[in-house]
């Protein structure tokens, strides 16, 4: 025989127990509330016009989940309560099945899947969709750094670049314009890397053997100035910790003042650059390397 808890020592446990939740849920900080408040997405984001439809998704998921979270929960405290055992010789109803509940509890799910998988294909889409770029960066991730060639002639791929390689002892800067439409083209010499800005709340696998236009691309519109970081999502190796690069999005005339700078410095090629300082298999890693070194490592 079981030890069951009088009425007043029950209740008295259940406040307890409330009384401790919200003790612990007023005890978080500033950083957790603020975190609470964007849905627990990154402090930049969302810092693109494709950002915004992701950063819907997520939000409106996660309202979603929480209904049905509150709603399961609520029925599972009421069954507690409505149909507990009232006495120690009271046997409860035994039923076979609920046919009404039964169909609910299948047909909801499969609802909420297909509503989930709707709008979601819908922001795929809206992220996806390609427009006529004003910027052209071919991207390259290579054990363990990235190339990022911006193209002189702006939309177009496969010419002339100005670009900044990061070696396994210098992080690369990616410098792109606000209010502008760019265009990643995505390749690597080696392994499978994923580009990632958490700022844009986007990331792609840079897969290798892809050329041309089969490689992986997507485009962002910036909206916002100021600085972010990025990384790579896909484990790539020993060093892939070390993936790292940081993004700075400026004014169209500091970025017009960037390339100027680069091309002034040397760092500019009749082609993209297919590898940076670990890759020394790749067109353009020597000469990318010993300009970076003959520089002191300075940009």
């Amino acid at each position: 025989m079981g030890l069951q808890l009088p009425k007043r020592a029950q209740r008295l446990g259940l406040g307890l127990a409330l009384g401790l939740t919200l003790l612990f849920l007023g005890a978080c900080s500033a950083e957790d509330k603020a975190q609470a408040k964007r849905w627990a997405m990154p402090a930049d984001s969302p810092a693109t016009e494709q950002a915004v439809h992701i950063a819907d998704l997520w939000k409106w998921a996660w309202i979603a989940l929480l209904i049905t979270g509150v709603l399961v929960w609520g029925l599972i405290f009421w069954c507690v309560a409505a149909y507990r055992r009232r006495s120690e010789d009271e046997v409860p109803v035994q039923t076979r099945y609920n046919l009404p509940l039964e169909v609910l509890y299948t047909i909801v799910p499969v609802f909420a899947v297909v509503v989930f998988f709707y709008w979601t294909v819908t922001v795929q889409d809206k992220v996806l969709e390609d427009k006529e770029p004003d910027v052209m960066v071919e991207v390259v991730g290579q054990q363990w750094s990235w190339t990022f060639n911006h193209s002189v002639d702006d939309a177009e791929t496969g010419g002339p670049v100005v670009y900044e390689a990061g070696t396994a002892s210098y992080i690369p800067t990616l410098v792109l314009p606000v209010d502008k439409t760019i265009e990643f083209r995505l390749s690597s010499p080696d392994v499978i890397h994923s580009f990632w800005i958490p700022g844009f709340l986007m990331k792609m696998d840079v897969i290798p053997g892809q050329e041309g236009d089969e490689r992986n691309h997507f485009q962002v519109k910036t909206t916002k100035l100021g600085d972010f970081k990025g990384k790579c999502a896909e484990l790539c190796g020993t060093y892939h910790s070390r993936m790292l690069f940081n993004v700075k999005v400026v004014s169209d005339a500091d970025y017009q003042a960037y390339l100027e700078k680069q091309e002034a410095a040397g760092y500019s090629a009749d082609e993209p650059l297919l590898g940076g300082s670990d890759a020394i298999t790749q067109k353009g890693l020597a000469e990318a390397q010993e300009s970076h070194d003959s520089d002191g490592g300075e940009k």
